[in-house]
């Protein structure tokens, strides 16, 4: 077998030496430098954007949130859990709590057995920890990229999401978070959908939130991404802009960004959260996302994607664009799969509200 592997070794390099082989060089070269370039570039940028000092006063101003798993309104927890958690978060600048109800059915309806636990959940948490809102946080697959899932396009489907959200409501929560993917850059139908839902909240007096994706890091990367893949993954830096005027809370899903290393994922971060600083009105509260879950997949390596990294990322990003903005804060994601080191991480670089937490 070595044999044969020297044999071949010398003949591809006659054959790259070969004159014939002079455009073909060429172009193999100029493909490698498109490749490696930018994406060397890219890293480098990333990996300054990681460094420098963090600002003081760059930490929570007590408008965080958490997203929480389906077991706190199907039945499976308890008062004792919500004991636990509210001295897990007692301190923290956690005020926000997006609830899963759902998810929405593909037409845009939500039957009421799915949060048979909601009424008691909202009681429990209004009378242990005075101050914290729970969101309904509801959502479903859209059908952008496959045959199934909601469809935005159809006014029915539309006008179904606003009256579940309404149903929602009537249950007694005290906002609505919706997370619908995946979500296209410049998506209209999607525009119209916050326009309506904005004027229910609006006329009940409760917020109204959504989970974002994450903003272009590179002009049109959306699009070039969506050309050759079919999955956009990024918003413009316009649409989100578009996004968040229309909403009271924009959540960046600033996880799942495929960074090979810590400092390279912090500085992603740092940066995702200036181009979302940049556009967010001060009227909408924006929050970053903070990764509490470990998974090693091609979209997320749990060993770089760390709180650690995310926090100090947020804080460089803040700092350095708009250190003294009040109405911005982190979102946890997600309170089933967080480990003790998550926590600790949270608190140590994001700060508490109040001592000893």
């Amino acid at each position: 077998m070595r044999g044969r592997l020297r044999g071949f070794g010398r003949t591809a390099v006659r054959v790259w030496r070969s004159r014939r082989a002079r455009w073909p060089k060429r172009i193999a070269l100029a493909l490698a430098l498109l490749l490696v370039v930018p994406t060397v570039t890219a890293a480098v940028a990333l990996r300054i954007g990681y460094a420098g000092d963090i600002e003081d006063g760059t930490q929570t101003r007590g408008r965080d949130a958490i997203w929480l798993g389906h077991a706190w309104v199907d039945g499976r927890k308890d008062d004792a859990d919500l004991a636990a958690f509210a001295e897990r978060i007692r301190g923290t600048g956690i005020r926000e709590l997006y609830v899963h109800a759902g998810p929405l059915e593909h037409n845009g309806t939500l039957p009421e057995a799915r949060y048979p636990r909601a009424r008691w959940l909202i009681d429990a948490v209004h009378r242990t920890i005075p101050g914290v809102r729970v969101h309904a946080w509801l959502g479903d697959e859209l059908a952008t990229e496959g045959p199934e899932g909601l469809r935005l396009e159809l006014a029915a489907s539309r006008a179904a999401v606003v009256r579940s959200a309404e149903q929602i409501l009537d249950a007694g929560f005290d906002g609505v978070h919706f997370d619908l993917e995946p979500l296209h850059s410049g998506d209209q139908d999607y525009l119209s959908l916050l326009d309506d839902l904005r004027a229910l909240t609006k006329a009940r007096q409760v917020p109204l939130s959504v989970a974002a994706h994450q903003i272009d890091p590179l002009p049109a990367l959306h699009s070039v991404a969506g050309a050759l893949t079919g999955h956009p993954k990024w918003w413009s830096q316009a649409f989100f802009a578009q996004v968040a005027r229309r909403v009271d809370q924009i959540a960046v899903m600033s996880y799942d960004t495929a960074m090979p290393l810590e400092s390279l994922y912090g500085g992603y971060v740092a940066q995702q959260t200036t181009l979302a600083l940049e556009v967010t009105p001060e009227s909408t509260d924006l929050l970053m996302g903070l990764p509490f879950y470990y998974e090693e997949d091609m979209s997320h390596h749990g060993h770089t994607e760390t709180v650690a990294a995310a926090v100090r990322g947020i804080r460089l990003g803040l700092g350095r664009t708009d250190r003294d903005r009040e109405r911005f804060g982190v979102a946890i994601y997600v309170d089933f799969a967080a480990r003790e080191g998550d926590w600790t991480a949270y608190r140590a670089g994001w700060g508490c509200v109040t001592a000893g937490c």
